[in-house]
């Protein structure tokens, strides 16, 4: 089969690799229909993942088909469509029985990391008992490609956010994960959602789909001053970080009013200080993390029900044999790319 690989170099190339089998009782094998590429896939190539296995297939973002499953698989058979969760995890240890997957002894980020990922032709998901959901009748594969990875990353952020109705949410940066965030936000009943991104096209993205109510470019307009205006001087009841941009977790804390909740869900590439002096008396709560994709089936359901949808998100479909243009088209944001998805 054809597969995407990356070397310790950080070169990505498409080669050629053996089918994959069954190692554990608990493994599944999907054909891939549709993946898609994530900022973490390039974070990977340049080195900022210590853990990530050179000459490994990249990819955590995908939906398929079932084509083999394990003997001790019972929720799954041949035939079924499926999401994939990007995290594996056994359900089973310390951690997992108590909702924090991310955590799984036995597991963690490991598709496209350590073993060989979705962006090839098949994938073997280990425990795919827990790692796979089978999607709805009336939901197709490019309407659940995002459930198992940046949805559920927005979901995380809005959950963390303790969002009340009514409550203004601040969500900084309008890629991916912030429009998700966004989205969900709404589902939690957020009054009055402010969009945050120096890309003015972004903002539009989330203008054109009403995922805000306020759109700011920090570049243009004065951040602090503006969600103060539309908070009558008090600060964002909530604030999702999701750009991990050089100035974005200060901004998180500064527009937060006090005793708010600030959800980091960013991935940074550098360290980030936290001021303790400069915003004593603020009593922020901070909650940081990667993704939590332990309510893939509720999303699913919510895609299912009309209440929630991603499929804006893809602005560029190609098929395997151009995913080497597709990296290039995402990473420069080229064509006001968002997310590119890859067709098998």
């Amino acid at each position: 089969m054809k597969a995407l690989i990356w070397h310790k170099s950080g070169v990505r190339e498409i080669v050629e690799k053996p089918l994959p089998k069954i190692c554990d009782d608990r493994d599944v094998i999907v054909k891939v229909k549709l993946s898609s590429i994530c900022t973490s896939d390039i974070h990977i190539t340049k080195g900022f993942v210590p853990r990530a296995v050179p000459e490994t297939a990249l990819g955590h973002e995908f939906v398929g088909e079932v084509i083999e499953v394990g003997s001790g698989i019972d929720n799954l058979k041949k035939g079924d469509r499926v999401a994939a969760n990007c995290i594996t995890f056994c359900g089973e240890c310390f951690f997992c029985k108590r909702g924090f997957i991310n955590n799984c002894e036995n597991g963690g980020w490991e598709l496209g990391c350590r073993i060989d990922g979705c962006q090839a032709e098949y994938v073997r998901v280990p425990f795919g008992d827990t790692g796979l959901t089978k999607l709805p009748d009336n939901v197709g594969y490019a309407d659940a490609l995002f459930v198992g990875d940046i949805l559920s990353s927005g979901y995380f952020g809005a959950e963390l956010c303790e969002i009340k109705p009514d409550d203004t949410v601040a969500v900084i940066g309008s890629g991916p994960v912030g429009l998700c965030s966004m989205a969900c936000a709404k589902i939690f009943s957020a009054g009055k959602i402010i969009a945050i991104d120096i890309d003015d096209s972004r903002l539009d993205i989330a203008r054109k789909n009403k995922l805000a109510d306020y759109f700011i470019n920090p570049l243009k307009t004065d951040v602090e001053k503006t969600v103060k205006d539309i908070t009558n001087n008090h600060g964002a009841d909530g604030v999702i970080e999701a750009a991990g941009g050089e100035n974005s977790f200060e901004t998180a804390w500064k527009i937060a009013r006090p005793n708010a909740v600030v959800a980091v869900v960013a991935m940074y590439e550098s360290s980030q200080i936290l001021p303790l002096p400069d915003m004593y008396g603020k009593n922020l709560i901070f909650k940081t993390g990667g993704v939590d994709a332990v309510h893939c089936e509720k999303l699913l359901q919510l895609i299912s029900e009309n209440k929630l949808s991603t499929n804006f998100l893809i602005t560029h479909t190609l098929p395997f044999n151009d995913i080497l243009k597709g990296y290039d088209i995402f990473e420069s944001k080229q064509d006001n790319c968002i997310k590119v998805a890859i067709k098998y």
